[in-house]
């Protein structure tokens, strides 16, 4: 099988890689680009675990393909901070308690972060949809909603 050479922008920054037909972006990420931020959780698209902004769409990159990642933008977790200076986000699921062992965190706080770059005045129902795709094993969701309304109303001033 060959291996197809990948230019994307990640986070930001140009980014090349070599993947199979039938890697995931997820392994891509991960294995090739050496950001191990965005999580496996299940392989299935069921969890949230490696939620990725994919041009500003947010996904599963457990579902897709790395050679689809050609020409396109793709944020992950390790592009939210501004060096030492925390995202809102990360600093209110800090502040919340709203994280244990962390593996659904990266995908927990890109989901959120889609959402208020859609939507910087959700409701609490609102909050709580959005982020249904996100299952998280450890914690009660009620901390990580807080964190997300806190963060909601810290943007909006």
């Amino acid at each position: 099988m060959s291996r197809h050479h990948i230019s994307t922008t990640i986070n930001g920054d140009s980014a090349e890689f070599l993947c199979d037909t039938d890697e995931s972006l997820l392994d891509c990420i991960r294995n090739e680009l050496h950001m191990t931020g965005t999580k496996e959780g299940c392989g299935t698209g069921d969890c949230g675990a490696c939620s990725v902004l994919l041009d500003g769409r947010l996904v599963c990159s457990c579902l897709v393909l790395g050679v689809e990642a050609a020409g396109k933008k793709i944020d992950t977790i390790e592009g939210m901070a501004q060096g030492d200076k925390l995202h809102p986000l990360q600093r209110n699921f800090l502040e919340h308690a709203a994280l244990q062992c962390g593996i659904c965190t990266p995908g927990f706080l890109i989901a959120a972060r889609a959402l208020l770059e859609k939507n910087p005045n959700p409701t609490e129902t609102e909050v709580r949809f959005w982020l249904a795709g996100n299952l998280c094993r450890c914690t009660g969701y009620d901390k990580i909603v807080r964190a997300v309304m806190a963060t909601a109303a810290e943007l909006r001033g």
